[in-house]
């Protein structure tokens, strides 16, 4: 929607120092003024994302950064005694 908008001085300055803070423009500072405004400082337009992360226990063992390695020793192993098998 397009409208004429009169602001004041020190409303205009807000602005601009947002616009060059942000890297955004006009309407983009405008909007999000007054959105904050009527809805709160709480409301954002996308929610931040936030990733969620679990322990594994204490003392774990295992090395995760040997994952591959410990499959490939594995996989070695049965198909040696799967070789063995067939003899």
């Amino acid at each position: 929607m397009r409208t004429t908008v009169t602001l004041d001085p020190d409303v205009e300055r807000l602005i601009r120092d947002a616009m060059k803070e942000r890297a955004i423009s006009f309407k983009e500072a405008l909007n999000d003024a007054a959105r904050t405004g009527l809805c709160g400082k709480g409301h954002n337009r996308a929610k931040k994302f936030a990733q969620k992360s679990f322990r594994m226990g204490v003392g774990q063992e295992f090395r995760w950064d040997k994952a591959l390695a410990v499959a490939d020793a594995i996989e070695d192993e049965e198909l040696s005694r799967k070789l063995t098998l067939r003899k």
